[in-house]
């Protein structure tokens, strides 16, 4: 007997169905709704339900300046302008380590992930592109290129040295406080 007895041809059916949808990426994608209550930085923010519920989000797609960073507080102050006390949709199928929802922010119909990449507030992340649709991957890498070109936001140059990836800040000051803990001389002891 097959999984769905009597029902062949329901079963071919919904299993092409769900095939389909998983090839472009729209799987299993859940939806919320909500008002924007915080802006933590350039790449993430609070979405308060209609049920009062908090959700912590992080923009898919995009990697924006730590907010120690040169352009960290321009990068949040644009995601600010553009969502804060605005009621937007998330469209997600993941949670990251820490448990925010990663998902693409929508808010007046606009792809708020994206209007961050195209203002030059942000990298267009690579390490997570393969959970994107192909479409988005290349509007997203288009987006920041011609930002780049265009030398806006976090581009706009301060001499011949790139902005450092939030990704290599992140390691560097991990490798930094590793390195520090391991040179940090034990209590009681003493030089002799």
């Amino acid at each position: 007997m097959g999984a769905c007895p009597g029902f062949p041809p329901l079963c071919k059916a919904l299993g092409i169905a769900c095939l389909t949808l998983a090839s472009l990426g729209l799987a299993w994608a859940d939806e919320l709704q909500g008002r924007v209550v915080k802006v933590a930085d350039g790449d993430t923010i609070t979405v308060l339900d209609a049920q009062r519920q908090q959700h912590v989000i992080r923009l898919a797609g995009i990697d924006a300046p730590e907010k120690s960073q040169p352009y960290g507080q321009k990068s949040k102050a644009h995601l600010s302008q553009a969502v804060f006390g605005q009621t937007v949709t998330v469209t997600f199928d993941k949670r990251d380590r820490y448990g925010r929802i990663v998902g693409q922010v929508r808010v007046l119909g606009e792809d708020a992930n994206l209007r961050q990449l195209q203002a030059g507030w942000a990298w267009h992340y690579k390490q997570y592109q393969s959970e994107q649709t192909p479409d988005q991957r290349s509007v997203y890498d288009a987006a920041e290129r011609a930002a780049r070109e265009k030398r806006l936001g976090l581009w706009q140059g301060q001499g011949p040295a790139s902005p450092e990836p939030p990704w290599d800040y992140r390691a560097r000051l991990k490798s930094e406080r590793q390195s520090a803990q391991n040179h940090t001389p034990l209590s009681g002891s003493r030089l002799q």
